[in-house]
């Protein structure tokens, strides 16, 4: 078990070894090539969107197993599921994470939307699992009419039944909220309340999104703030279970509640800031997702070249 870090919850239940898959060596390595990628489109094939991730020189990648904004999901045949894992495996990019869909929400307060976002997290896991991805990430929700504690109890009981509905090899992710009104999971402490209460080997850690923690409030610009975030995680879920940053900018500034992201080094968030957190000792092994504003290709290319040209020598 791992020892509890000064300050923290002894009873603080950590995240079992068997929750998920772990990750590659060539991720964890202290030498290894940063793990760094885009959301990318899957327009004409889930495949086609791992090539492009590669085409980009990405070595992980992000995307959607479906319309985000549809209820409706397509079955995947097997072809291009076969091809999926192929291509995962042969061009190295991993880990390999979908993104749930923007409709499920586990906090709800409707019967119906709540039981829809249950069968559809479990299609999104099923699909992960046939595709060869690791992780799925997901927002767990929001309720601006109700008061969060009560929204955070129907997203542990949404979850408990995703829980016993089966057993994936992929791993779930919890990802942190900018704080917009309703939002149950701004700070880490709120999404360990709900990972310490879902039965364990569904919830495989989290994932931090650098422009949502920033508009929650979140002071990223200096060191300290840096280092405060880092303990926040390590106290409360364990530096194990950060499986994954969104690194974005962000249009909004601290505190402002306000989920927009910016290209790196154009928001308010700023160059130095990022820079230093992805050399910082707590989240340089971590892979990095971009989902920086997008016209183009150019624009996921122009965003890369930055941040690799962050990165410190060891990490290229």
């Amino acid at each position: 078990m791992r020892a509890v870090p000064a300050g923290a919850d002894p009873r603080r239940r950590p995240l079992s070894a068997a929750s998920a898959p772990a990750m590659p060596d060539s991720v964890m390595s202290d030498s290894a090539m940063r793990r760094l990628g885009v959301h990318t489109s899957i327009a004409g094939g889930i495949d086609k969107g791992i090539e492009r991730a590669k085409a980009l020189g990405c070595n992980t990648v992000q995307f959607f197993s479906h319309n985000p904004r549809g209820w409706a999901i397509k079955g995947r045949d097997r072809a291009e599921c076969s091809a999926c894992q192929r291509l995962i495996k042969d061009l190295d990019i991993s880990p390999a994470f979908i993104h749930t869909s923007y409709l499920i929400n586990l906090a709800a307060g409707d019967k119906e939307l709540l039981q829809k976002s249950v069968s559809m997290v479990i299609e999104e896991l099923h699909i992960a699992d046939a595709l060869g991805a690791e992780y799925v990430v997901l927002h767990t929700g929001s309720a601006s009419s109700d008061n969060p504690e009560h929204a955070r109890k129907r997203a542990i009981e949404g979850l408990t039944r995703v829980a016993g509905a089966g057993t994936w090899r992929a791993g779930l992710l919890l990802e942190n909220t900018a704080g917009e009104r309703g939002d149950t999971t701004s700070r880490v402490a709120e999404i360990a309340e709900i990972i310490d209460s879902v039965p364990q080997g569904l919830i495989a850690g989290i994932c931090v999104d650098t422009c949502h923690a920033f508009a929650a409030g979140y002071e990223l610009r200096t060191a300290a703030g840096i280092d405060s975030l880092a303990a926040e995680i390590d106290r409360y879920v364990g530096r194990e279970s950060l499986r994954l940053i969104h690194l974005n900018d962000t249009k909004g500034d601290v505190g402002s509640r306000v989920d927009r992201h910016e290209h790196i080094g154009e928001g308010k968030l700023g160059l130095e800031a990022i820079e230093a957190i992805v050399n910082h000792s707590f989240f340089r092994n971590v892979p990095l997702i971009l989902e920086t504003p997008k016209k183009t290709d150019d624009d996921d290319l122009r965003n890369l070249a930055v941040v690799r040209g962050l990165f410190e020598d060891s990490d290229l």
